[in-house]
């Protein structure tokens, strides 16, 4: 039998060590065969942690511990890191058939299908096994292999201790949750990054909530395919993060074909990287990734867990999920620190920062995991976002009018006014129109300068038309549509009276 006593190679930062001795006192506290979880937010290191719970539960108590992954990156992560740890161990990949040297390790590590399958066909039997770690806990792809562990200790380990199926809540496994540090509590000393989040307005109308109550990928499809959608994207990234190293999240192929296609015409150095490439493409494509400064890679869901690139410095959200869980591993992909690397950006196309709040905001797991039916109901719904969110102008847009004092333009409070005086409701448009009009004139030399100026302001256009559309209660697509058609018709008009007038 091989325990390695050899001197830990890896340390362990003093929050590991307290999440540690929190563990070892309810592994010593309840009974032989209880269910625990144990949540660290993305980049705290979770591995490093059961890697050393795993060390000192085989020096304890003599028995063996069986780690399991969903998915084969992770197997290989986990052993090196086991290995690093003085534990030896052997994965139980598609090659392993049956385990005639199992005697000689007190560690495996095993992806669920594989290990389900040698269990299933019985030529797999593991004896001795005290503890059962189960890495990214909240996949119910775990749940088969309970039965074949029924005596030993079973930890779960997850950044988001709420399941990935509304039918299968955490607790029915896990009797107890241990919460480790809290994400802005690593942010302050300084182990993962701080996030600048930009949220950009989004009308997420047509998307449809599909049986796992998340959006459609065909709905996302075709929703983010649009060119208008396109158009915002590449806006927001010039914007905010033109020159650093990109990483876009999409919900489908097409989406992510089509944004690699929109900003390779625009000249920057992208790739895209789906579940279809070769082992080989992807590897290929990751180093250039990895090597490359000004790197976009436009990707779908595929880099979520297992991926590590901590040179990564935006994140774009280009798409909408109802998902917890995805919403911290798709931003947590940035918040690896490094010497010249403290903050990172997160640009939101899909109102995800709205709907779950900001990443490094407080969470309440224990109220999550306990109550996720309550949780998952009262997660905001996308009219309730898109009627609270405020439009700012950008501060190279705003440069642009800065020979003007006053740029807004409150279009609830003037309905408002105008309501209370019994006038008609259009006049709040007119009014709009008067003060964009005002503001272009201001800050241009003639009357083609004026309307130039007017074209950048249509996503605030849409802003105020979506406003007043809620106003008035008429909020039909083709309606609102025809009001932006006729707003940008009328301010080139009053435009061009204003200046007349000046003349």
């Amino acid at each position: 039998m091989e325990v390695n006593k050899e001197i830990k190679k890896k340390t362990l930062y003093d929050y590991q060590e307290e999440d540690l001795n929190k563990i070892f006192t309810q592994l010593d506290k309840l009974p032989e065969g209880t269910n625990i979880l144990y949540q660290l937010p993305t980049g705290g290191g979770k591995t490093v942690v059961f890697s050393e719970i795993a060390r000192r539960f085989i020096e304890r108590t003599g028995k063996k511990v069986m780690v399991l992954t969903h998915r084969i990156e992770l197997s290989k992560q986990t052993s090196k890191m086991l290995k690093g740890f003085g534990v030896a161990n052997k994965v139980i990949n598609s090659e392993v058939k049956e385990l005639y040297d199992q005697d000689d390790y007190m560690c495996f590590v095993a992806m669920v299908e594989t290990l389900n399958n040698r269990l299933q066909e019985e030529k797999v039997k593991i004896n001795n096994i005290g503890l059962v770690i189960i890495d990214e806990a909240h996949y119910n792809s775990f749940r088969k292999l309970f039965k074949y562990f029924d005596k030993s200790t079973i930890l779960g380990v997850t950044a988001t201790p709420l399941s990935s199926n509304i039918k299968l809540p955490m607790k029915d496994n896990y009797k107890h949750l241990i919460i480790g540090e809290s994400i802005q509590s690593l942010i302050n000393k300084n182990f993962l990054a701080k996030a600048n989040l930009y949220n950009y307005d989004v009308s997420l109308r047509t998307l449809k909530l599909g049986i796992n109550g998340d959006y459609t990928v065909k709905s996302s499809d075709e929703f983010y395919s649009a060119h208008s959608m396109l158009g915002k994207l590449l806006t927001a990234y010039e914007e905010i993060a033109k020159g650093t190293k990109t990483l876009i999240f999409n919900n489908g192929i097409n989406t992510s074909l089509y944004v690699y296609e929109t900003f390779k015409k625009a000249g920057y150095n992208v790739r895209h990287l789906d579940n279809k490439n070769t082992a080989t493409e992807r590897k290929e494509i990751l180093e250039w990734f990895a090597e490359t400064p000004d790197a976009i890679l436009t990707s779908v869901s595929i880099l979520t867990t297992g991926f590590d690139e901590p040179t990564v410095e935006s994140i774009i959200l280009n798409r909408a999920t109802r998902s917890l869980t995805l919403y911290f591993q798709m931003i947590g992909r940035g918040s690896r620190v490094l010497p010249n690397k403290n903050e990172f950006n997160v640009i939101d196309m899909g109102n995800n920062i709205a709907r779950f709040g900001p990443w490094d905001a407080p969470v309440d797991w224990q109220e999550i995991f306990h109550f996720p039916d309550f949780y998952l109901e009262n997660i905001k719904n996308d009219e309730e976002i898109e009627r609270e969110f405020v439009y700012e102008m950008p501060e190279e847009l705003r440069a642009k009018f800065s020979k003007s004092d006053n740029i807004s333009f409150d279009v609830k409070e003037e309905y408002k006014k105008i309501f209370a005086q019994g006038k008609k409701s259009k006049l709040v448009l007119e009014k709009s129109i008067e003060q964009h009009a005002q503001i272009c004139v201001e800050n241009s030399e003639d009357v083609f300068d004026a309307r130039i100026l007017a074209k950048e302001l249509k996503d605030e256009i849409q802003y105020r038309v979506k406003q007043y559309s809620y106003c008035i209660m008429n909020n039909t697509k083709n309606y609102k549509e025809w009001l932006e058609e006729d707003y940008e018709r009328k301010l080139r008009s009053s435009i061009s009276k204003m200046f007349a007038a000046k003349m």
